[in-house]
């Protein structure tokens, strides 16, 4: 921690942001980008070691890395959690158990053999969820009837049918493509050390009667489970040729969209089911897609001295946006240079001549997003598009124009019936398929959300589009109606009602919106000063997704405490008492690297099921924070100029 105490806050403030936006120069690439480590829980390393035995292609040094880090993150009560310091989770640990014993790692060992104790104190391998399921039938570990049926030809089911590919979220689509291949022809890993985990159930599992559940145990869910259990009984039935074509059409899916060594999706489950996919129908070794699908994979590695972990994707348009707000608020030597270098490494990477998958719902619309990952061009992603237009048009509106117009022209098309945005899709709301057995995971949509419409308001209104223009008001309309009854707003993609609430404040600002003239305002100003701790931070746990816990605590983090403050300030509130409190505390909290220490996780991938943690959120969003209030505070400048 910097000491601080005994300094002005305006000199130590000065000196704060300095040395935060130093340390954040130094980590941008030759090439003018930032790519900060995203980290998950243990399920994807676990994965990677699970996918190199399926594989028989074992990596001994690797492994040995993972099973350190895998060892070090497990919860004291010997199971592993969904986030830093979550309750443990019993999908997770089954998957971590596994990869470990996988690894060598003794069912004799202390640490496995609490983590044991704790899967049969949390009902078992049984208990796991459905992905985690369809891993221990791909080893042989539980019987095909222990997961949903998902025929293969899904993918030939006309898109008025009640179920189709396009009425689920890209991320659901590029994982279960593939799947499809996997649960058709139902492969057995190679496994060649013969590694099995019978221990971790309570009743064997050939005799183990108890797999399937109502997804969401409502009357529609046991509804889909009855189905589901005439679905089993039909399959057989079905003509080997329709298979023959359904499994076609997969691989075309995924050969189309494999993404180069970025990877199908560009994330780590569909890349590895789509590794598992081709080797199942007989790729050979130097088969052109096997292999690129597997050195996507191996991207994602993060390889240390002493330990390793697999990352689920990569974050570097997402990192170099936000990376440029933040200079653009620090404003120091060499801040003007490294923006402008980090945009021209940006505006390339605008999708403009691959019409994706969204593009089954608005046909006639021109593509004109960015993708999160460093390539992506059949999954744009709104949210980025917003943010990263916002830091090409803060730098120089007529040198980006094409760009701007275009980020903006698909956006506006990318708006849902309700007025909201969602980050992927348009009208991916069909909820009702949240309760088909296969969706115990709860995250097969992308419906509209509060932060992601928050963002796309936030730019149109930066590119001085009108409030009273068709796509700003339904958005306005739309942010107003989601306000939570103390204030607050949701937040879909970060941890989780302060970053909801920072995100909607920002919309309203450029309109001029503040505590004192907005009721809307006002109440979201209350609610953050609410919530401040008694340290002068903000913090917000994962658990709080859950809504018997909303509101849970367990620590202020320096990235939670930035987006409460920019929402404060975006309110008009610089003067409150809480930004003074607030900004102490990340002045007495900085470390000697210029960043902060950020152990927990303050962000989401799905809510109650993925967190993440941006490793780079320490180093935008407080110097972006500090640098605020010294602007506002020492150099006269006025909240609401942008909308981010």
């Amino acid at each position: 921690m910097r000491a601080t105490g005994a300094l002005p806050i305006s000199e130590a403030l000065r000196a704060a942001i300095g040395a935060a936006e130093s340390a954040l120069l130094a980590r941008q690439r030759e090439d003018g980008h930032w790519v900060f480590e995203l980290e998950a829980d243990a399920t994807i390393p676990a994965e990677y070691v699970m996918l190199e035995h399926y594989l028989d292609e074992i990596d001994p040094q690797l492994e040995a890395k993972i099973a350190v880090y895998l060892r070090r993150i497990q919860n004291d009560d010997g199971g592993w959690p969904l986030f830093y310091r979550g309750d443990s989770d019993v999908s997770t640990t089954v998957k971590a158990y596994y990869a470990l014993k996988l690894a060598g790692d003794s069912p004799d060992a202390p640490h496995m053999r609490r983590a044991r104790q704790r899967v049969l104190a949390l009902g078992g391998a049984p208990r796991c969820n459905v992905f985690t399921r369809i891993a221990l039938a791909l080893f042989g570990q539980v019987p095909w009837r222990a997961v949903p049926v998902m025929p293969v030809e899904i993918m030939l089911l006309p898109r008025w049918f009640p179920f189709h590919l396009e009425k689920i979220s890209y991320w659901s689509r590029t994982v279960v493509v593939p799947l499809l291949v996997l649960t058709a022809l139902r492969p057995q890993a190679r496994n060649p050390r013969r590694i099995d985990v019978p221990e971790l159930f309570v009743t064997p599992a050939q005799h183990e009667r108890g797999y399937m559940r109502a997804a969401t145990g409502s009357p529609l869910g046991r509804i889909f489970l009855g189905l589901d259990a005439v679905l089993r009984r039909l399959e057989p039935l079905f003509p080997k040729g329709l298979r023959r074509r359904a499994i076609a059409k997969a691989v075309a899916f995924t050969k189309t969209r494999l993404n180069g060594e970025d990877g199908l999706g560009a994330i780590f489950p569909a890349m590895a089911n789509s590794v598992m996919a081709f080797d199942a129908l007989g790729a050979a070794p130097d088969d052109l897609s096997l292999g690129t699908a597997k050195r996507a994979v191996r991207k994602l590695l993060i390889v240390g001295d002493g330990e390793a972990y697999c990352q689920p994707c990569v974050s570097p348009v997402w990192d170099t946006a936000l990376a440029a707000h933040a200079l653009f608020e620090s404003a120091g030597d060499g801040a003007c240079a490294a923006i402008a270098h980090a945009n021209a490494w940006l505006k390339p990477r605008q999708v403009l001549d691959v019409a994706g998958d969204w593009a089954a719902r608005r046909p006639n619309l021109r593509p004109g997003g960015w993708a999160f990952q460093y390539w992506n061009d059949y999954y744009p992603d709104v949210d980025d598009t917003g943010v990263v237009a916002m830091a090409l048009h803060r730098e120089d509106p007529q040198k980006y124009r094409e760009a701007l117009e275009r980020a903006a022209e698909w956006i506006v098309g990318m708006q849902s019936k309700n007025g909201g945005w969602g980050a992927f899709d348009v009208d991916n709301d069909h909820y009702s398929l949240n309760h088909i057995p296969f969706a115990d995971h709860g995250a097969l949509l992308d419906p509209p959300t509060e932060d992601v419409t928050a963002r796309c308001v936030g730019y149109l209104l930066q590119l001085g589009r009108s409030p009273s223009e068709p796509a700003v008001a339904r958005g306005l309309k739309y942010l107003r109606g989601t306000q939570q009854p103390d204030g607050s707003w949701f937040g879909r993609w970060g941890t989780n009602y302060i970053y909801g609430t920072w995100s909607a404040l920002n919309a309203f600002a450029p309109l001029g919106e503040n505590a004192a003239n907005s009721e809307t305002v006002r109440r979201a100003v209350d609610y953050l000063v609410r919530f401040q701790q008694a340290d002068g931070g903000w913090g917000e746990d994962g658990g709080s997704y859950w809504e018997a816990r909303r509101g849970l605590c367990q620590a202020s983090t320096a990235s939670q405490t930035a987006w409460a403050l920019l929402g404060l300030m975006a309110a008009g509130e610089v003067a409150n008492p809480a930004v003074e409190r607030g900004i102490r505390f990340l002045l007495a909290t900085q470390n000697a690297d210029g960043l902060w220490d950020e152990a927990w996780y303050t962000a989401v991938g799905f809510p109650r099921v993925f967190y993440l943690r941006y490793h780079g959120y320490r180093a935008f969003f407080p110097l972006m924070a500090l640098a605020r209030y010294r602007n506002l505070t020492e150099r006269g400048e006025k909240p609401g100029r942008f909308g981010f």
